[in-house]
């Protein structure tokens, strides 16, 4: 499976709501593996991904109608998490980040997402710390 950076949040916030009913379908499955019982493995890539793949907001490889936010929301990442294109076990990976998730640094990475506001997000990522 293939993950941009901040796609590693947005899969452990997901709550069932989404940009059209093919994004959502595609979401649910993909959330529903990784959170499985099994580590699944995960490519993280600096680009479009199987996320983005059912987004109607895509626009095109690399792409997306939002390409500067979302550019963001991965460099924050890369930058917080020293995250590089690589394959990691999904589940290791979210705990590193999670353990090392503040609000501070979750706002700064988030704070421009629609569906932060409306997302488990905070209750997910940061649990007690919030």
């Amino acid at each position: 499976m293939r993950l941009r950076p901040h796609h590693l949040l947005c899969t452990q916030g997901y709550s069932g709501r989404g940009y059209s009913s093919s994004f959502v379908e595609n979401m649910t499955v993909i959330t529903t593996i990784l959170r499985g019982t099994e580590n699944t493995p995960v490519e993280i890539v600096f680009s479009t991904d199987d996320i983005c793949s059912e987004c109607p907001q895509m626009l095109g490889t690399d792409l997306c109608r939002d390409n500067p936010k979302v550019k963001r929301f991965d460099s924050k990442m890369i930058e917080y998490f020293g995250l590089e294109e690589r394959t990691y076990m999904y589940k290791d990976i979210v705990k590193k980040i999670n353990s090392a998730m503040t609000i501070a640094i979750m706002e700064d990475i988030c704070n421009e997402c629609s569906w932060y506001p409306i997302s488990a997000c905070k209750k997910n990522i940061l649990g007690k710390n919030i």
